[in-house]
């Protein structure tokens, strides 16, 4: 049978691939935009697992709005990464890095 411990494992696998990502791979934007939607995935199934063991939905209701904020968030990011794209002909982490001033 399948346990708490399973899904948490699952979870912090997935969460350690995300922070991972994002420190590993400093140049690509949409690849450090992946990498923060596993960890988001990571906390829905911890949201979710520790929901059904306890029984209460409130962690599954709660994993809904944190979907909800991830898929406007990559839906957002992607739109400003195509208008960057365009303007600037690339997505470098480095030439982005620019814009600050």
């Amino acid at each position: 049978m399948i346990g708490i411990e399973h899904y948490v494992i699952v979870s912090a696998i997935l969460f350690v691939l995300g922070v991972l990502g994002i420190f590993l791979n400093r140049k690509n934007i949409i690849v450090i935009l992946m990498a923060i939607e596993l960890i988001l995935l990571a906390v829905n199934i911890n949201l979710v697992a520790f929901s059904a063991f306890l029984g209460d939905l409130v962690g599954q209701v709660f994993a809904m709005f944190v979907l909800t904020v991830a898929a406007g968030e990559a839906a957002i990011g992607l739109a400003i990464l195509v208008i960057y794209f365009r303007g600037r002909g690339t997505i470098a982490v480095d030439d982005a890095n620019r814009m600050k001033g």
